[in-house]
């Protein structure tokens, strides 16, 4: 029995696949453009599990961001449990198809793919009773984004950078040019910062020493919120004016003594990474800026150092950026330019 075809549509069940590793501008053209064709596009994520693929949630979720307006798309997960493309034989070949066939439940009547593939590809050979159609992909490839991301950045849609966008934060004590760097080097990278969210509330009582307990929770709570939100929008790299352990290394300066507000913290921190941590050491001038601590003016060489067995504490390594404010910006740079190169290079 004959389907009818809705209007504007060419086929009635369509399929792409590919591993995602990591999806690039390519893929989405073509996913784009599959979903327009059929009345039911499949896309297969081929995934595996270990360290050389991206975790299969994220592809998930990358695929679902591009589709989901649509309405026309169901995602399908494929795990590939060999470790290379040798291994890859017509034997695996079969099974994985058998496996996709399974989980479409209906006759397939069109298999599209990139440029890359040819008509002698997996999709050809074990698809014969569907029609191929191939997209050209221009210059995408997955190999070179893979070896050298930051190079192949506009290659990468906006909802797939996030998953690599590297996270520079920058410590010290009071008065050590941590604001004014943090803004500069957002401003050199055109990409976002994240001021330190403690200067606004330690305000609240016009003086820090007579913060409440819960001016430490909110900023314990809305520095990690504003980084998660940033992070979605940020080219490359975010930077970040201190973090939850300088708060509560200011908790305990300040003697607040809440214990809840102490494993909060804590609990924060275990969840943190950071691709750089630049201490700024105290060796530039004291700049009294509202209600800085005269005590830590008298003595700040004594707590940058208690600052970083803070972060030591949690296995967090530092980098120290010292000197006049040109060059530690220019040390700053030097480093994080160092992050964006391929591991070869590095």
């Amino acid at each position: 029995m004959s389907r009818e075809l809705k209007a504007g549509m060419k086929y009635h069940v369509g399929m792409y696949g590919g591993s995602f590793n990591p999806m690039h501008n390519g893929h989405m053209e073509c996913i784009l453009k599959a979903s327009s064709m059929c009345e039911k596009l499949f896309v297969v994520i081929s995934y595996r599990n270990d360290n050389s693929d991206v975790d299969v949630k994220v592809k998930y979720r990358w695929v679902y961001k591009l589709t989901s307006h649509i309405g026309n798309v169901k995602i399908i997960l494929l795990e590939d449990k060999l470790k290379t493309k040798a291994e890859y034989t017509r034997e695996y070949w079969e099974d994985d198809c058998r496996k996709v066939r399974e989980a479409i439940g209906e006759k397939i009547d069109v298999v599209f793919c990139g440029s890359d593939y040819d008509e002698n590809s997996f999709w050809n050979v074990c698809y014969p009773d569907s029609e191929l159609v191939i997209f050209e992909r221009d210059q995408y490839n997955s190999t070179a984004i893979r070896k050298d991301i930051y190079g192949h950045w506009d290659w990468l849609p906006m909802f797939v950078r996030p998953h690599y966008v590297k996270k520079v934060l920058i410590i010290g004590s009071e008065s050590c040019g941590k604001s004014v760097l943090t803004v500069n080097l957002a401003h050199h990278y055109h990409t976002n910062y994240l001021e330190e969210v403690g200067r606004e509330l330690s305000e609240l009582s016009g003086t820090d020493t007579m913060m409440l307990t819960e001016d430490f929770t909110r900023i314990l709570l809305e520095h990690k919120a504003k980084e998660m939100r940033l992070i979605e929008y940020s080219n490359k790299v975010l930077i970040e004016d201190t973090d939850c352990l300088i708060t509560r290394f200011f908790m305990d300066f300040l003697e607040d003594g809440n214990k809840a507000n102490e494993d909060l913290a804590e609990a924060i921190a275990k969840l943190n990474h950071y691709d750089l941590i630049l201490h700024a050491e105290p060796d530039v001038e004291w700049v009294q800026d509202g209600d800085r601590s005269e005590e830590i003016a008298a003595n700040r060489k004594l707590y940058s150092e208690r600052i970083e067995k803070l972060y030591e504490r949690f296995g967090f390594k530092c980098e120290h950026i010292s000197g006049s404010y040109t060059e530690r910006y220019e040390k700053a740079i030097k480093l994080i330019d160092e992050l964006f190169l391929p591991e070869n290079d590095r």
